[in-house]
């Protein structure tokens, strides 16, 4: 509640909504150049609450540190209109103010990064916020708040809440103070969250689960899709929203690709974090862990054949082998659910019409990938995949300039780009009559008949 109400106070009576844009673009592009200085401290703390290679929490700094300077431009450039074809006596007006506070809730799987896609486009629009990070991976978030306030951001402009409270994101979405809500996490909770927050009718921006396929077509750079796919299940040790968890491959070239991707998954390097080439670390819990290996088991039990891994590894720590399954069809719940894991599934698909609609055929609609080298074949594919972002012959690129968000159960507004900025104002109009304004009311003089 203290939070909540420093930041409403800082929202209705600080400085930061106030300021010119150029001033709060010089504080973005501060913490901006304080990320990159303390690059290897935030990538070890990473690491270490996450269980993600060291080399990737590098980068993932390095693209947190982008996405602010990014802000920072935007900050500069956010703007309202003006319409002076309204008549000679009239001008238009259009006001983008700041929405006021923004809750901001993260997971656990990318802490920094994710927070790093909201608080500093919230920030350019002249917003305030109350950040609740995951209480598993709160560390490199409380040193993201030492680094705002170097960097000079005002008092209660910006306030984190760490520790427990599974239920602070459906809190901040009811509370009256908060005037929107930016939550990233699982398709069932952010249900909840959207539930709490009718009861104000606030703002919400939901970046939810996704199970995101990859569609692989006869004619495609083979070498280059099945490096994209083995990337696609490991990122992250599979723990990220944008897993290429399920891949689609024509049959044609399925028996051949399907040995080609597990021969390339074995040669992975999974262990510990913190040791030079590894390319998989830990499991960042133990319930998730379990969740995984509970997946694994049932899409066994249904039928699906396992081509490679299929159980814990036997090494000390939160490890899972990495897991190809075929023989996966459409009714297996390891088609259909989010696993967050090292986990494949592998269904086949005859023509681009049988393709779209497995990938079509699930509640989601994240991201998806298309395979070919045949131009019209992505597009058409592109157009009908119901999705938010679809790559074509690459995979997990991302770009501050782009938006990013899903479809259907997948989530609710768009993260990044210009857009992302524009959704934490609300647009005002004025209409402004710079002569003497006609009367509408006109009294009857003696003798005037009506």
């Amino acid at each position: 509640a203290r939070a909540i109400a420093a930041a409403r106070r800082a929202a209705d009576h600080g400085p930061w909504p106030r300021m010119k844009g150029a001033q709060r673009a010089s504080v973005l592009r501060a913490v901006a150049e304080c990320l990159l200085d303390r690059r290897q401290e935030l990538a070890r703390m990473e690491t270490l609450e996450t269980g993600k290679p060291l080399a990737q929490s590098l980068d993932e700094v390095g693209a947190a540190a982008d996405l602010w300077h990014y802000a920072a431009a935007l900050a500069r450039n956010l703007h309202g209109d003006s319409y002076d074809t309204l008549g000679e006596q009239t001008l238009g007006v259009v006001l983008r103010e700041p929405l006021g506070v923004v809750g901001i809730v993260t997971p656990w799987n990318f802490p920094l990064l994710i927070v790093s896609q909201k608080l500093p486009f919230a920030l350019a629009a002249g917003c305030t916020a109350v950040v609740k990070p995951a209480e598993e991976t709160s560390a490199t978030t409380l040193m993201l708040g030492e680094i705002l306030m170097n960097a000079g951001l005002p008092p209660g402009a910006v306030n984190i809440l760490p520790g427990g409270g599974g239920a602070v994101g459906e809190v901040l979405a009811a509370h009256p103070d908060i005037d929107m809500l930016s939550f990233t996490g699982s398709t069932e909770t952010g249900r909840k969250v959207a539930a709490a927050s009718a009861q104000t009718l606030k703002k919400l921006s939901l970046e939810l689960g996704g199970k995101n396929p990859q569609i692989v077509f006869a004619d495609c750079d083979f070498e280059a899709a099945v490096d994209a796919t083995v990337l696609g299940m490991h990122f992250n040790a599979g723990q990220c929203c944008n897993s290429g968890s399920r891949v689609l491959v024509q049959a044609a070239i399925a028996e051949r690709f399907v040995a080609a991707v597990a021969e390339r998954a074995r040669q992975v390097r999974v262990g510990d974090p913190l040791d030079q080439g590894v390319q998989v670390g830990a499991i960042t819990t133990q319930r998730q862990l379990d969740a995984i290996l509970t997946h694994i088991e049932a899409a066994r039990q249904a039928g699906a054949r396992v081509v490679l891994g299929g159980s814990r590894m036997a090494r000390p720590g939160l490890y899972v082998e990495p897991t190809v399954l075929a023989g996966v069809t459409p009714d297996m719940a390891i088609a259909r659910q989010e696993v967050f894991g090292p986990v494949l599934a592998v269904l086949v698909f005859e023509d681009l019409d049988d393709a779209i609609d497995l990938a079509n055929a699930t509640l989601y609609g994240l991201s998806a990938a298309v395979w070919s080298r045949d131009f019209s074949t992505c597009l058409a594919a592109a157009r009908r995949i119901k999705a938010g972002t679809v790559w074509v012959n690459t995979f997990l690129e991302g770009h501050a300039e782009l938006p990013f968000g899903g479809y259907r159960q997948s989530g609710l507004g768009r993260e990044l780009g210009r857009r992302a900025a524009e959704d934490y104002t609300q647009a005002k109009t004025l209409h402004m009559h710079l002569g003497a304004r006609s009367h509408w009311y006109l009294p009857i003089h003696e003798g005037d008949t009506a």
